[in-house]
Formats: structure tokens, sequence, C-alpha cells
């Protein structure tokens, strides 16, 4: 399929072929929500933990008799009834990611991209490389090409001055093309990809 190709300044710079196998796919949410799911899971800390009974510091002794004092029956002073004693039932440090073949996250980039394609929220870009990393000039080309939101997908190397000029605008991000992932395409408006970005996603993906 063709798709226009636009330049930082708003203007043209020819078409490009798309690959219907990576950007022609039919739309699959279940897809979408499963590798969203698992990339969220993933990130997860696990490292969280509060001290249980055998973690916290005190006396194995029994505080009192069993009988006679007229209060209810203790076993240990580390019970979570008492002050400073161990939490009944806390979290602990464990695996919260799960199992995703790695057919599905293929599958599912390849969804992602070819969703924003048959919206029309897919832009390509000549090129993302600026002389100098100025935030000011570039937010006046953000703002007459009408990107509020929008994900940058550049080649193997992001050009530092673009990410230094991007990293102070709100509403933008920019990847290298071995970081796109199904969670950033979706969570922004426009997905914009240079020539070097859509050569080398094809190339992974095909």
């Amino acid at each position: 399929m063709k798709c226009d190709v636009v330049t930082l300044d708003n203007g043209k710079a020819g078409k490009i072929d798309l690959s219907e196998d990576v950007f022609g796919l039919p739309m699959r949410s279940d897809l979408l929500q499963r590798m969203v799911v698992w990339q969220l899971a993933k990130r997860r800390a696990k490292s969280h933990k509060v001290q249980g009974r055998s973690d916290v510091t005190g006396t194995g002794a029994k505080p009192y008799r069993q009988k006679g004092t007229g209060r209810a029956r203790q076993g240990t002073r580390k019970a979570s009834q008492f002050r400073s004693g161990g939490r009944a039932f806390g979290p602990v440090v464990r695996e919260f990611g799960i199992a995703l073949p790695k057919k599905v996250r293929r599958l599912a980039l390849k969804t992602a991209l070819s969703a924003k394609q048959a919206a029309g929220n897919l832009v390509v870009l000549d090129s993302a490389a600026l002389d100098q990393p100025k935030t000011a000039a570039l937010a006046k080309q953000i703002k007459a090409l009408g990107w509020n939101s929008a994900l940058v997908i550049d080649g193997p190397e992001v050009d530092a001055n673009f990410r230094r000029a991007v990293s102070n605008l709100p509403g933008l991000d920019v990847l290298p093309s071995q970081g796109a992932n199904v969670y950033d395409i979706l969570r922004r408006d426009t997905l914009v990809l240079t020539k070097a970005g859509v050569e080398a996603l094809e190339a992974r993906l095909k």
C-alpha cells in the first residue's frame, strides 16, 4: 500500500510502499489486550514485601500463662494483633509476569501498526533529525503538523539532537525501532514512523 511521506517542515517528500503483511492486517482487539496485559505485568517492580511473624524481632516465649488471667490466650508476641508483630497475609516478593508466545507478541505488534494505518493515524516522516537541539523550534513544527499526542519511531538509532528537543515536549515520545511496542503505540493518538523506522520494522516483523 502507498503512503505519503512528509517532512518536519510539513512538506511532501514523495510516497513509500508499506508492506501488507505488517501494516494491512485485520483488527484483533483480543491480541492487543493480551499484549498490553503482558507488558504491564512484566514491568511491575516485584519488590514489595512486609515482615511476617517469622521476620520480626521478638521472643518466642509465651507472653503469659494459658489460663487464669482473664485475658485471651496468646502464644507469641510476634502475632499480628500485637504492636511490632508481623503482618498477616502481607505481600511477598513474587513474579507477576505471564507467559505469552513470541508469535503472539509479533502478531500483536503488527496488529497495532495495522490499526493505526487503518484509522488514518499513521504518518511517515522523511527524517527525524535536527541540526540543533532546540525545543522551541521543534514545538512550532509539531504544532503545524497537528501532533498533540504522538509516538515517533526512528531507525536503529535516534538522532541525539531530536531526542533532546523532544524530551521537553509533553505528549510526544520517541523510540528506536527496536523499542517499538504495543503499549506505547496505543497510548498515543498518532504514530509517526521515519522511513528508516519503516524499513527496520518491516525487516523485523516480516
